[in-house]
């Protein structure tokens, strides 16, 4: 998806529903924000959290949306990447003596925004 911002094209991917928390996802998107796009995918090559992984697929997608459009791919910055809340599931895990405890299993909403420098 291209948009036309501030006379620079920007091109963006998003990754709904993804099964992490955003408190998690958070960590790794504030290790690329800014980073040209070929660094940030070294990066998050070599991060051990499991962010990492969903996070380059969705950068991966907003490079090729940019290649499509026909943008040199070599001049990528990543301009915006967040992790939004989206909805939790409840579950419940049982306790001793009867008891149920809530689990709340979260999701997020992955975006992340690509621009030609």
């Amino acid at each position: 998806m291209a948009e036309q911002t501030e006379n620079r094209t920007q091109w963006h991917a998003t990754h709904r529903f993804a099964r992490i928390s955003p408190r998690k996802a958070k960590l790794v998107m504030s290790l690329i924000r800014g980073r040209p796009c070929h660094e940030a995918l070294d990066i998050l090559r070599f991060n051990h959290r499991r962010a990492s992984g969903l996070i380059a697929a969705v950068l991966r997608s907003a490079i090729n949306n940019a290649e499509h459009a026909e943008a040199d791919v070599a001049r990528l910055v990543v301009s915006e990447a967040r992790a939004d809340g989206g909805p939790y599931y409840r579950r419940w895990r049982p306790k001793d003596r009867g008891r149920a405890h809530p689990i709340a299993r979260r999701t997020s909403h992955l975006t992340v925004r690509v621009v030609e420098t």
